[in-house]
This record gives C-alpha cells, sequence and structure tokens, in this order.
C-alpha cells in the first residue's frame, strides 16, 4: 500500500433534526455547493411524507434507507484474460454512501412536479420496499447472487 487511508471525517449533525445521518444525505443532495437549498428541499420532502403517512419522517426517512442499503456487490477481477465479476461484502461507510447515492439519483428520474415531491415519493416507496432505488438494490444482490460461483477469486 503506497498511501495512507483517508481519514474518517467527522459529520455535524443537521440543525433541526440533529442527526448525522440526515446531514450525509443532505451534502451528497447539495448542487453548486448550496446546502441551504438542500435543506430546504430535504426538510420540505420530510414534511410532505409526514403529511401522506402521518409518521415521524425521519423514522420513515431511516426505514427507507436501511431497504435500500446494498450487503453485497460485484467487482469486476481479471484472472488471466478473463474478466470475472466477484461477489464482495460491502463495508458498512461504503453500504451508506451507496443507499444515499441510489435514493438521490432515483428520486431525480421520478417525473413529479419539484425536487421536494419527487424525494418524498422516492423516500414513502422505499420505506414501503418498493422503487428505482430498491429495485437497484435487488438487482446487485441478483448479479451477486448469479456469480456466486466466483466468490472464490475474493480479493
Amino acid at each position: 500500500m503506497r498511501k495512507s487511508r483517508a481519514k474518517n471525517r467527522q459529520v455535524i449533525p443537521d440543525p433541526k433534526f440533529k442527526n448525522e445521518l440526515v446531514s450525509k444525505f443532505v451534502n451528497n443532495l447539495m448542487v453548486d455547493g448550496k446546502k441551504s437549498l438542500a435543506y430546504s428541499i430535504f426538510y420540505g420532502a420530510i414534511e410532505i411524507v409526514e403529511q401522506r403517512t402521518n409518521e415521524d419522517g425521519v423514522e420513515v426517512f431511516k426505514t427507507a434507507l436501511n431497504n435500500v442499503v446494498p450487503a453485497v456487490e460485484v467487482k469486476s477481477r481479471r484472472v488471466g484474460g478473463a474478466t470475472f465479476q466477484v461477489p464482495t461484502e460491502v463495508k458498512p461507510k461504503r453500504k451508506e454512501g451507496l443507499g444515499i447515492r441510489w435514493m438521490i439519483r432515483y428520486a431525480k428520474s421520478r417525473n413529479g412536479k419539484s425536487m421536494r415531491e419527487k424525494l418524498a415519493a422516492e423516500i414513502m416507496a422505499a420505506a414501503k420496499g418498493e422503487g428505482g432505488a430498491v429495485k437497484k438494490k435487488e438487482d446487485t444482490h441478483r448479479m451477486a447472487e448469479a456469480n456466486k460461483a466466483f466468490s472464490h477469486f475474493r480479493f
């Protein structure tokens, strides 16, 4: 190993819910350094979720994120001229990051009015175990299952 590992940075909890996970999500949602806009989109989405489900919005968000995080993924590995898709377990930090990115990507690709409504719809769908981000997780797991035969090529 040539370089030292990157240090894990401390994330400051968000101002409203005092939650680090919310803060990480907002940091990923942010575009062009517009953090206050990202916060207003997220808080607006949580309000919409609370109105439609009559439950605590942050709890629904946590449930949704837990339904999206993958347990295994496939990584490409070259062995003797052939490239194999090798299933590997996902580290906890990466799980969280992947889940957050997938939720934001599929919220953006939804067709709706505003980003608040799209994000709220994706959060509610993911909490129920449906939606694009959950489908992405299931596809990833299916791919890993299909390539289980190559798991002896682990890194």
